[in-house]
């Protein structure tokens, strides 16, 4: 009996009322502030993040001269504009595209199009860009032409910090801090733990939902989406959302069709093309047991590729030990059936099989984590990590290897 006056107390005041009835005070609204804003508290983090493509992935290259990595200089049949007409440029580790600068038709607001050449950072040649008909969802919603794509309403969204649907303006262009953190005026004049978001301190859906909010395939629960009184338009990231809430209640994942292969999956639910890892990630065990994206990436710093946190076998070893019950019970080298130093031996190369498309030939890794056995290739031609490395081989010598392995299920590998 002595907890009831404080649990009633508590139920009261959290519906919005003190004790004498009265409705207390409005708080104040929290605004964006930009992330340098940050650094004079959190230097380290702000430094570490500050080298990251995180930070960079967005780029004017007035300024910035050095983050222009196509090939400008000699004449190109592909290309066929030059660095005079670009305003921004876009990526650094796969590809690089390139944005002009023009005011939109529809709202007399400036707005940027992506010009229709990419180049391959790779490779280091320049591969046509534009969006085919029956590929991305909102083609059919625009004109044909890049000059008819704003990416106002398809990109930048998730390419900047609190893009205003109706003036298109950004706090800051970049993944910023308060990308993640969510509007930080309140914290910078006043730093507390609870005038902040912290997505370490979240629960498990909605830590995750502060990075699929950029990283899946998906569109707005309603769209079109009023940008003015007599404008709409349909939006390719989640309006609205700010990190600590429920992203379902803003964003719908592609849906997800058991057997077909299309341009977002292949036949077993994997990710077809890039930008999907949280499609892939919600249905990985590793989601089930409420991991998290930055239990595996340091958003903070640049020191691992991808922001790892460790590099290499290091990283899933330390969780996937003898001790777990998804662990490793043997060495690496036997697992795997190839010598410890050698790329079959890496978690990855069977775990994350680089298959979703990013541009011509090249794929960023799988996020599902499940193997993919060459049966799987067989019977729905989903590529499996087998003959992605041994080109040279078959499928079907690939499957016969696999129910030879002593030390590993044959029913989970070669079925």
């Amino acid at each position: 009996m002595t907890r009831a006056v404080p649990i009633v107390f508590a139920i009261i005041f959290l519906a919005g009322f003190h004790l004498s009835g009265q409705a207390p005070a409005a708080q104040p609204q929290a605004h964006f502030v930009g992330s340098q804003a940050c650094q004079r508290c959190h230097a380290e983090e702000f430094a570490g993040w500050k080298q990251t493509r995180m930070a960079n992935v967005v780029t004017d290259p007035a300024l910035h001269p050095e983050a222009v990595l196509g090939d400008f200089a000699h004449p190109d049949a592909v290309r066929g504009f030059d660095l005079s007409q670009v305003a921004l440029v876009y990526g650094s580790r796969w590809k690089q595209r390139y944005f002009a600068r023009a005011t939109n038709p529809q709202t007399g607001l400036p707005d940027y199009y992506v010009l229709p050449a990419q180049w391959d950072v790779a490779k280091k040649r320049w591969l046509p860009y534009h969006v085919e008909p029956n590929t991305d969802w909102w083609a059919p919603h625009y004109g044909a032409s890049n000059q008819e794509r704003p990416t106002g309403p398809l990109c930048d969204g998730c390419h900047s910090v609190n893009y205003n649907i109706a003036t298109h303006q950004v706090t800051e262009w970049n993944v910023g801090c308060e990308k993640c953190h969510g509007p930080g005026s309140l914290h910078a004049n006043h730093p507390t733990k609870t005038n902040i978001v912290d997505p370490a301190s979240l629960d498990a859906v909605r830590a995750n939902d502060t990075c699929i909010q950029c990283h899946s395939q998906g569109r707005p629960l309603t769209n079109p989406i009023p940008a003015s009184a007599s404008h709409q338009e349909y939006y390719d990231w989640p309006v609205g959302y700010l990190p600590g809430q429920r992203l379902a209640d803003f964003w719908k994942l592609e849906d997800l069709r058991p057997g077909v292969t299309n341009f977002y999956q292949f036949a077993d639910l994997s990710a077809h093309k890039n930008r999907m890892q949280g499609n892939d990630f919600v249905q990985s065990n590793m989601y089930h047991r409420e991991l998290r994206c930055f239990d595996c990436h340091n958003v903070h710093s640049n020191q691992n590729p991808s922001n790892l946190i460790a590099r290499g076998n290091q990283l899933c070893l330390s969780c996937h030990d003898a001790k777990n019950p998804a662990g490793l019970k043997t060495t690496v080298s036997e697992h795997t059936h190839h010598t410890p130093d050698s790329p079959g031996s890496q978690c990855t190369a069977c775990h994350m099989p680089k298959i979703a498309q990013t541009i011509k030939d090249g794929y960023v890794s799988s996020h599902t984590f499940r193997f993919l056995s060459p049966v799987l290739t067989e019977e729905s031609g989903i590529p499996n990590p087998c003959t992605g490395c041994h080109a040279d081989k078959t499928t079907a010598w690939a499957t016969a290897q696999l129910r030879n392995w002593s030390t590993t299920s044959p029913w989970r590998v070669a079925n």
